[in-house]
């Protein structure tokens, strides 16, 4: 190993500091959401003391107690401003955080292992809202999302909706013309098939392009590439390659804002869902109010239901204000007419 090598390995623990830091303010924003207050001297006491055991050689005492100082009041500092925790499904670098961070600076994305997790953890006040996608997904599962919607009385409180670009990653050192393999989630694979087949590299499925990323810098694969988002380059010290290299440069992909809560703004959209017995003629009937009304439907949706009273559950977007009488009356028709019927929320694009 040479100084070369040394630095490079240094540059990567300086990465992984600073993201550890990152993920303690995000501790300490979410351990705000069960204190009477900010400040609990008790409890910084004990986290320097906790710390100062670690036997370690070369990190002194007084200078970890001036670190954690310094840590504990970073967190006091996030802890008393106005910030939004924001759940979504993956890790950090995924597209959904990328949609998170362009809706509101307020907003902080928080890493959850699955979809339910963001569910449960919006309703018992865990976190302020939840991020869901909806259609178009970069990495799929939107099925059990609308699974997720019909099951749990949680309401929709916000739009987001962004192109989903990817771009191929790979470590600094690696000469992009030795590249052979590529790892990615398999949705964001097939989305670049194209670019994929043109380069000759082989496709390999990975759990999330998120993840993959970060796989790739801790391993330090050469001769290998990821498919992600520009944020993973800049969370993992890795090379941009080439942007935007999916077959279609139009797609958006489409997320709901979920909240505990009914929003309390007036919207310009509305969410809906409802299911009608087994026969069609109900569900044309319950379509036509709508279209009778002038009332234009962005989205229809049908996924299994789970009651005994209906085989199938409609998941349906228009355009509108539920406080308009108009709407208003156009929803009592549906709920009269419906087996099931539950309005998750009317809201507006952010």
């Amino acid at each position: 190993m040479d100084l070369n090598d040394i630095r490079e390995e240094i540059n990567r623990v300086d990465y992984e500091i600073v993201k550890l830091l990152n993920k303690r303010l995000e501790m300490a924003l979410r351990a705000r959401k069960f204190k009477e207050q900010v400040v609990d001297l008790e409890r910084e006491k004990q986290v320097i003391e906790n710390v100062q055991k670690i036997p370690l050689k070369l990190v002194e005492k007084n200078f970890t107690t001036k670190l954690f100082e310094n840590i504990i009041a970073q967190c006091r500092g996030v802890q008393m401003q106005d910030r939004i925790l924001v759940a979504f499904k993956g890790e950090h670098g995924s597209h959904a955080e990328v949609a998170i961070n362009d809706c509101d600076q307020k907003f902080v994305p928080i890493p959850c292992p699955h979809f339910i997790d963001v569910v449960e953890g919006v309703k018992k006040g865990y976190f302020d809202l939840g991020l869901l996608p909806v259609e178009h997904s970069p990495e799929g599962e939107e099925a059990e999302v609308n699974d997720l919607l019909i099951r749990h009385d949680i309401y929709v409180c916000g739009e987001v909706t962004q192109p989903p670009h990817y771009t191929l990653l790979t470590l600094h050192e690696t000469d992009y013309r030795g590249i052979k393999v590529v790892y990615s989630h398999p949705q964001i694979l097939a989305h670049c098939k194209g670019f994929i087949t043109r380069n000759h590299l082989e496709a390999r499925p990975y759990y999330s392009a998120a993840g993959a990323a970060r796989m790739i810098a801790e391993s330090q694969l050469r001769a290998s590439a990821v498919i992600a988002t520009t944020l993973c380059a800049a969370l993992h010290n890795l090379a941009v390659i080439k942007e935007n290299i999916e077959d279609d440069l139009h797609g958006l992909a489409r997320y709901l804002l979920l909240s505990k809560e009914k929003s309390q703004e007036k919207g310009n959209k509305c969410s809906l869902i409802f299911s009608t017995s087994s026969d069609f003629t109900e569900l044309y009937g319950i379509l036509k109010i709508f279209t009778d009304a002038e009332i234009k439907l962005t989205r229809i949706e049908s996924h299994p239901a789970q009651i005994e009273t209906a085989n199938m559950v409609f998941l349906v977007d228009f355009l509108g204000c539920a406080g308009e009488e108009k709407i208003q009356k156009v929803l009592e028709e549906v709920e009269k007419k419906a087996v099931m019927y539950k309005l998750l929320g009317c809201y507006k694009k952010r």
